[in-house]
């Protein structure tokens, strides 16, 4: 796997020793927390993918003690991080070093009931959500989900900021870009997979959870 040595973060991080903090997770870490911790099944095992700062895993860890979270970060900073953290959460894992855009990847990832994805698919090319697809139809349970987290388009109802947004990041790389919620839609259902449910989050994100049809 190559070593992907430039973090992808859209704002400066504070530091704490080997701890990142991002201002974005510090802000909406609770409500991630409290909308997640509502939909994992008791007990479950959990890969995140991008876990950036290990912010918001600590939160869910920390308000449901009996998952068993596994992050992951290209980034070898961002997985530093996130170790600092696994140390004094015991259902923490330590961080795994995945690159969906690796073709090995979902080769070094472990058995899990559910995919969680936090504020990626819209700083990222459109062949990571495709592979999230392939990943919940390949090697998800009946019984599991993926849960994306991030700022979504939807048609003419559309936040304004969400298109400003995503002109901005198609400024940085015309490959990432805020995506509409039907375009997702299309990835996961392509693989067998249906929006169950739509969560409106604070300042105009979106909380999507996929099941299998």
């Amino acid at each position: 796997m190559a070593e992907n040595t430039k973090p992808i973060a859209l704002e400066d991080r504070g530091e704490t020793g080997e701890k990142l903090f991002s201002p974005s997770a510090g802000r909406n870490k609770d409500v991630i927390a409290e909308t997640l911790g509502e939909r994992l099944a008791r007990s479950s095992r959990i890969l995140e993918i991008g876990s950036g700062t290990g912010e918001h895993a600590e939160a869910v860890c920390l308000k449901r003690p009996d998952l068993r979270w596994t992050p992951s970060d290209p980034d070898a900073r961002s997985r530093a991080s996130i170790a600092a953290r696994s140390q004094e959460i015991d259902n923490l894992a330590p961080p795994l070093a995945l690159d969906l855009l690796d073709q090995g990847w979902m080769g070094a990832a472990p058995e899990c009931d559910a995919l969680v994805c936090i504020n990626v698919i819209h700083i990222s090319p459109l062949d990571v959500t495709r592979a999230l697809a392939g990943f919940a139809a390949s090697r998800l349970p009946g019984d599991g989900c993926v849960i994306l987290y991030g700022p979504f388009l939807e048609g003419a109802l559309s936040a304004p900021s969400n298109l400003t947004f995503r002109d901005d990041l198609q400024r940085r790389d015309p490959q990432w870009g805020v995506r509409e919620l039907d375009d997702v839609k299309a990835v996961f259902a392509g693989k067998g997979w249906r929006l169950d449910e739509r969560i409106t989050m604070p300042a105009n994100n979106l909380t999507l959870v996929f099941k299998p049809d």
